[in-house]
């Protein structure tokens, strides 16, 4: 995980954003792919991410006196205790 987008959430309660690691790679083979077969570059589509992460920081969750509900804990791709 890059430490940058660590450091931005780690203050937060929760965050559930795209994985852009993943979605990066990916879509950067594709659009490379096609256009060393000869399409433009502004003909490329748009694509959607297909991979989110949810991210649950319990710290701050209780600094604010919230709970978290078992079933969104086990859901959660990291949880920051």
């Amino acid at each position: 995980m890059n430490v940058g987008i660590r450091t931005s959430y780690e203050s937060a309660c929760a965050r559930f954003s795209a994985d852009h690691a993943s979605t990066l790679e990916i879509l950067s083979h594709l659009h490379a792919g096609r256009i060393l077969k000869g399409d433009k570059p502004a003909d490329q589509p748009v694509q959607a991410p297909t991979r989110y992460d949810l991210v649950i920081n319990l710290r701050t969750a209780k600094a604010l006196g919230l709970t978290k509900p078992p079933t969104l804990l086990a859901r959660a791709d990291e949880v920051i205790e």
